[in-house]
């Protein structure tokens, strides 16, 4: 019989009872922090010497030399240090020292097969049941007892057509556009455990070539592919359209004619602008929306589905419909380079001031939290029944040190500026994981032409930061630990040679999230693993303890692509 947590809850009509028994007891509403520091990825606790002496440098891949308007000055000294301060000192999350092998031997392969395969995001009638459940609030979800949820409510259908927009059972189009992207370094890799697609989605005024118009997908594609441009400072190929419609010279070539690309040329200093079509146009010139290179315009939102690894008839590895967690931000303010600026000179010299102070995330539960820059993140993850329910505080707190001031991310973002490129990809890169895969896709190439994904290879001499994917250190290394040439340049021509997994190892990583889903015990770590990482990681550092890596330098590029 399952055992079922009722705790009293009360209202001026009564005292009814709240059932706890879906969070193993763990009231999510509650404000209180078990861990303060829980920003901080459990990932910044990987030892980086290991026991024959060797060096292993992940940090790299997030804490480098930002670019502006990305202001985390110094962010790559961490990569030298464990710069915690005082309360992170001990590592919090326990379940890294945890041997969820007992309860991943529970779980035979037929069970995980079936259970990642079935949704918990629609039900049998293609309706999305957590909408229906925030709709029909119930009391252990309810933060401030006002029977009303605060926060998003999920809108996407998942029905893509042939430009990557999603499309309701009514035919509406959401506005939510999906597009392939090369995932970031280490844990986001799928051989680590996790299968994930990332949506985005502009304002209506984004949609229109008036005020007050319908909704022209035309009109969106193009401001797609403007807000491209800024974000990666770079070219963006279109399909052919007259400029004369617009108003707007989009190839920045003097005159209004045909264009085939949106030029990235903004240089306000110099006079050189950019601007978006129709009505954002029109918002812009008026100051009611706002335009930068590396900055999104305010209103823009991403869907990110993190979700189990799934099996094609062939056993392949793809896309789970199963979601692990369901992760959602919203630009709610527009900060200018001068505002991110100071900000990020704030939190060095504070850092510097006191050293000791933990940082601290406005927002609550039903709203989600604010990252200082803007934006405002919430996220829902599953349940021990298998459903999806709202991330408390804390959860949603682990998740805001990497969107708020890393020198890897791009406004706080980063699967955007990973988008295949729009000129030679199939669709220019707007479709979604369920329409192609990334079979055939070459590795991705840094500004100075090196390989992106072998340089990860190299500094960290392993797959992931946890060190523990056998599977690609026997495939990418040799017996003495250097990088195997020949799977090297076959990783060049195809990436799913890296990031996709045996089915086996697959299979043992879906049962190990299962594990740990059952016990509902995130906030002491969601990684999934079997034995414990005690090897790999530490229980607690020293204030300022060396991590006798050399720092790893972002390349140095021409400035044409910057």
């Amino acid at each position: 019989m399952k055992k079922i947590l009722l705790l009293p809850l009360v209202f001026a009509s009564g005292i009814f009872a709240l059932d706890l028994s879906a969070t193993g007891g763990y009231d999510i509403r509650s404000s209180h922090l078990v861990h303060p520091s829980a920003y901080i990825p459990a990932m910044c606790y990987t030892k980086t010497v290991d026991r024959k002496g060797r060096k292993h440098n992940p940090c790299f891949a997030c804490h480098i030399e930002p670019k502006a308007p990305n202001y985390a000055f110094g962010d790559e000294a961490l990569q030298a240090a464990y710069d915690f301060p005082d309360p992170a000192l001990k590592n919090p999350y326990s379940n890294l020292f945890r041997d969820f092998r007992p309860l991943i031997a529970k779980i035979d392969d037929a069970t995980i097969k079936r259970y990642v395969s079935e949704s918990n995001y629609f039900d049998s009638e293609g309706r999305i049941v957590l909408r229906k459940k925030l709709l029909h609030l119930p009391a252990q979800w309810d933060e401030n007892g006002d029977g009303k949820w605060s926060g998003y409510l999920p809108d996407c259908y998942y029905h893509f057509d042939d430009h990557g927009i999603d499309h309701a059972p009514d035919g509406r189009a959401t506005r939510w556009a999906a597009f392939a992207y090369t995932p970031f370094l280490g844990t986001f890799w799928p051989t680590n455990g996790s299968t994930d697609d990332v949506l985005i989605r502009l304002p209506a005024s984004f949609a229109r070539a008036r005020r007050g118009g319908d909704y022209n997908e035309t009109i969106y594609r193009l401001n797609l592919a403007v807000v491209e441009s800024l974000i990666k400072r770079k070219d963006i190929a279109i399909d052919p359209v007259d400029e004369r419609s617009l108003g707007v010279d989009l190839d920045r070539d003097g005159r209004l004619d045909v264009a085939r690309k949106v030029t990235f040329d903004w240089a306000p200093l110099q006079g050189r602008m950019m601007s978006y079509v129709g009505e954002a146009k029109e918002l812009l010139t008026r100051g009611k929306v706002h335009l930068a290179a590396g900055l999104y315009p305010e209103g823009t939102e991403f869907l990110h589905s993190v979700r189990y690894l799934g099996f094609d008839k062939n056993d392949s590895v793809i896309l789970a419909p199963r979601m692990k967690e369901l992760r959602y931000a919203k630009k709610v303010l527009w900060a200018s380079y001068a505002d991110l600026h100071n900000k990020g000179l704030a939190d060095f010299r504070e850092g510097d001031l006191d050293p000791e102070s933990l940082e601290h995330f406005s927002g609550s539960m039903e709203r989600g939290l604010g990252n200082h820059m803007g934006w405002v993140y919430q996220g829902f993850i599953e349940d021990r029944n298998g459903d999806l329910r709202p991330q408390s505080r804390e959860e949603t707190l682990n998740c805001m040190g990497c969107h708020s001031g890393i020198g890897a991310t791009t406004d706080g973002t980063f699967a955007f500026p990973r988008k295949l490129d729009a000129a030679s990809s199939w669709r220019r890169g707007w479709y979604h994981a369920t329409q192609k895969d990334l079979h055939g896709i070459p590795e991705p190439r840094l500004c100075d032409g090196s390989y992106e994904y072998t340089r990860y290879l190299r500094f960290n001499r392993s797959g992931n930061e946890f060190r523990n994917n056998d599977e690609v250190t026997r495939r990418f290394f040799t017996p003495s630990g250097e990088l195997n040439a020949t799977m090297i340049r076959r990783l060049h021509r195809d990436v799913t040679l890296l990031l996709l997994p045996s089915t086996r190892r697959a299979l043992r990583l879906d049962k190990a999230y299962k594990a740990l889903v059952e016990t509902q015990s995130f906030i002491q770590g969601r990684a999934a693993h079997g034995a414990s990482l005690d090897n790999v990681v530490w229980r607690e550092v020293n204030a300022s303890q060396p991590t006798h890596l050399k720092i790893v330098h972002a390349p140095v590029c021409n400035p044409s692509h910057r």
